[in-house]
């Protein structure tokens, strides 16, 4: 039978003033993810590129009187991800969970894709997922706790998309890996990791392609649930993962994505 105790910790404050790291954290996926956090007792660490986009996380984090950091960070220069952290460590003294949400594509045919837009995927996609977590997992080690959460994406498991986006497919699976590696090298340390890997979600990201019906048809018709998914399905997947309920498990990508995966 559970105790008070267990039915407190599974409740609305599950993550009670733990801090939360959130890589392109201040819209889409990445905003929704803070919003769950926040409601679940967690202090948001927002790390954004994008200055409009982060001017506006402060603002609403900040009118609900919400404890938090928001961070203009360039999370591909690995000295600007160390700074962040040390900045997390010095203020809060902790560091509790790690969502490596930043992505980008570039969707064009692999024999026209230049190799600068590839090394930009690359980078923000792959590159920056290990200089986060090393930095993370530098103060989690010290403490022999936390979470880590990467957000893949079923074409990291699939090559079966509708068009080419070959640097995403290639950097989105190198995550699903790389997630397993770290999860085995930090498991006997109390750190979890794992991922989530979403279908088509109606952000920013995909808004050009989203734009034209006869593509949403078609991704709606691969979909077994026959819709794209909300920012805030994959945030509560991401919670999941993060919490304690999610304690057994790590290396695993949990996929996000009505279906299409086990077709």
């Amino acid at each position: 039978m559970a105790t008070s105790t267990d039915r407190a910790d599974r409740g609305g404050a599950e993550l009670q003033g733990r801090v939360a790291v959130i890589t392109g954290g201040a819209k889409g996926i990445g905003w929704a993810t803070a919003e769950a956090f926040v409601r679940a007792g967690a202090v948001p660490v927002i790390l954004d590129r994008d200055a409009d986009a982060l001017a506006r996380a402060r603002e609403a984090l900040a009118a609900q009187g919400i404890d938090h950091l928001a961070e203009l960070v360039d999370i591909t220069d690995e000295a600007a991800v160390d700074a962040a952290f040390a900045l997390v460590s010095k203020r809060y003294g902790r560091m509790d969970i790690l969502v490596n949400n930043a992505g980008i594509g570039r969707r064009r045919a692999t024999v026209e894709l230049p190799s600068a837009d590839w090394q930009a995927v690359v980078d923000v996609n792959l590159t920056a997922v290990f200089f986060c977590s090393r930095a993370a997992a530098r103060l989690m080690l010290a403490a022999r706790r936390g979470a880590i959460v990467n957000v893949a994406s079923m074409m990291g498991l699939s090559g079966g998309g509708l068009y080419p986006n070959v640097a995403y497919h290639a950097t989105k699976g190198a995550v699903v890996n790389m997630t397993r590696a770290l999860a085995v090298e930090w498991a006997g340390s109390g750190i979890r990791v794992n991922a989530v890997a979403p279908t088509w979600v109606s952000t920013d990201l995909t808004k050009g392609l989203l734009s034209d019906p006869a593509m949403l048809k078609r991704i709606e018709d691969v979909t077994p649930l026959r819709r794209l998914a909300e920012p805030s399905d994959v945030a509560d997947a991401i919670g999941f993962l993060a919490s304690d309920r999610a304690r057994m498990i790590t290396g695993h990508t949990l996929p996000v994505d009505g279906g299409f995966l086990a077709q």
